[in-house]
């Protein structure tokens, strides 16, 4: 993958890779009909970190590294994530509101130079179900993330036997490395 190639998506599809010991993504781009296309990037989430890691790769062999995010603090109950390119220069970060979380999961993020985006589970009936019920946990959920009251960008996680997001980006000046990050964040630490 490259940045430029990310940039110019308006949709990504993610996909979690069914492994044992470790979270595996794949971001794919999306053809006009809808469809998977290309491999964008590979992620994996680093396995006993200190402090919760994930780094994306430009594909699968995982040997150029294209950005990731890191926990700040150990304990992550508010833990805030900073998302860094590949040299570790700073993409913006993202952190989960524990105190609105309990109903209805709420993560803030930030892209430099621009407005705080808040994302919030769409439906509040899903949102306690999913937190009361542990064998519901698998029920899709739909994330919006908005500037305001301006749509950003969506994260739909689908039905299937394996995690699957289709991810819509509505405003054209936000770094998709940083929606990304996002949506594998919200598979990789959502129960959290």
């Amino acid at each position: 993958m490259t940045v430029d190639t990310l940039q110019t998506q308006q949709q990504l599809i993610v996909r979690q890779r069914i492994r044992l010991m470790v979270n595996q993504y794949e971001i794919h781009a999306v053809s006009p009909d809808g469809a998977e296309a290309g491999l964008l990037a590979f992620a994996q989430q680093k396995r006993m970190a200190f402090k919760e890691q994930v780094t994306l790769y430009s594909d699968d062999t995982r040997t150029t590294p294209v950005l990731g995010f890191k926990a700040r603090q150990v304990i992550d109950l508010g833990a805030t994530y900073d998302v860094t390119d590949a040299k570790g220069a700073p993409i913006g970060l993202f952190k989960k509101n524990f105190k609105e979380s309990l109903l209805r999961s709420t993560w803030h993020l930030e892209q430099p130079g621009y407005a705080e985006m808040i994302g919030r589970e769409s439906n509040l009936v899903v949102a306690i179900l999913r937190r009361f019920v542990d064998s519901l946990s698998w029920l899709p959920y739909h994330f919006e993330f908005l500037i305001g009251d301006r749509p950003a960008f969506s994260v739909i996680k689908k039905w299937g036997l394996r995690d699957r997001y289709v991810i819509t980006i509505h405003d054209p000046q936000l770094d998709r490395r940083l929606v990304a990050a996002m949506a594998v964040a919200l598979d990789a630490l959502q129960s959290r």
